[in-house]
């Protein structure tokens, strides 16, 4: 015997229209974050960095106080802290976005 589901309100092609439409929803969304800049400051705001949504770097900026040349270490510190945090953002912002469109759902095989 089949168990029959009862009908939820819409035939299989209006679901295949909304999973279509919120993929089409989340790939504009990805692209969004992807063009979006994310800075981060360390030692102060002695060095900052800027990466984009796909996590690539754009830019450093070092605050000239900072560069001491018995010191290298913390000045890569600051930069490799920096760099992280905006990573960090980066990710925040792109699981923030694509959880509004699925709702907190979480789907497998998707991931940000």
């Amino acid at each position: 015997m089949k168990a029959r589901i009862p009908n939820q309100g819409g035939s299989r092609n209006d679901m295949m229209a909304k999973i279509q439409k919120m993929q089409d929803d989340m790939a504009a969304a990805q692209a969004d974050v992807e063009s979006r800049e994310f800075e981060a400051e360390a030692g102060g705001g002695c060095v900052k960095v800027t990466v984009n949504g796909k996590h690539e770097l754009q830019s450093i900026k070092i605050s000239p106080d900072v560069v001491d040349p018995e010191d290298v270490e913390m000045l890569e510190d600051f930069i490799t802290i920096a760099f992280n945090e905006a990573i960090r953002k980066a990710n925040a912002t792109m699981e923030s976005e694509m959880g509004k469109l699925t709702g907190g759902l979480n789907i497998p095989g998707l991931s940000f």
